[in-house]
């Protein structure tokens, strides 16, 4: 029998590539509203967002759809696409993703109105949809 004690190698993680990096920053960066004062919506959709369902761990997918009217700041479109793509390994319900990103854009943005809604692809005979609302207080 050897005394030689086997050296255990731990298998090497690679370096994220670059957009990985970039996702997993995950922040909503802005820019000044060009037309401060005119009261215009902004419609986003974004058809690729994924989560993990907290309970099963299976993969959920919907379509988030964005509209707000913009305060004095606009979210940047690859930024928000960023965001999105960050919940990708999240263990997280229907209801509290959608919740989470109206709380999320609201800090970010300060819009006078947001309408988010994720509409979820049927999983198991079941659709969901989720709709948040926030309105500014004057």
């Amino acid at each position: 029998m050897s005394n030689s004690i086997e050296q255990q190698q731990t298998p090497e993680v690679p370096p994220l590539k670059y957009g990985e990096r970039e996702i997993a920053k995950g922040e909503l960066f802005t820019f000044p509203n060009p037309r401060i004062g005119r009261h215009y919506q902004i419609h986003i959709t974004l058809p690729e967002f994924t989560c993990k369902c907290p309970f099963s761990g299976y993969p959920d997918f919907a379509t988030i759809y964005l509209t707000y009217v913009p305060n004095e700041k606009v979210v940047e479109l690859k930024a928000i696409k960023l965001y999105i793509n960050n919940y990708r390994d999240l263990y997280i319900s229907h209801e509290e993703a959608v919740n989470q990103i109206l709380d999320d854009f609201v800090a970010a943005c300060d819009p006078l109105e947001v309408q988010i809604k994720g509409d979820y692809n049927p999983r198991g005979n079941v659709h969901t949809v989720i709709e948040v609302n926030y309105q500014k207080a004057n």
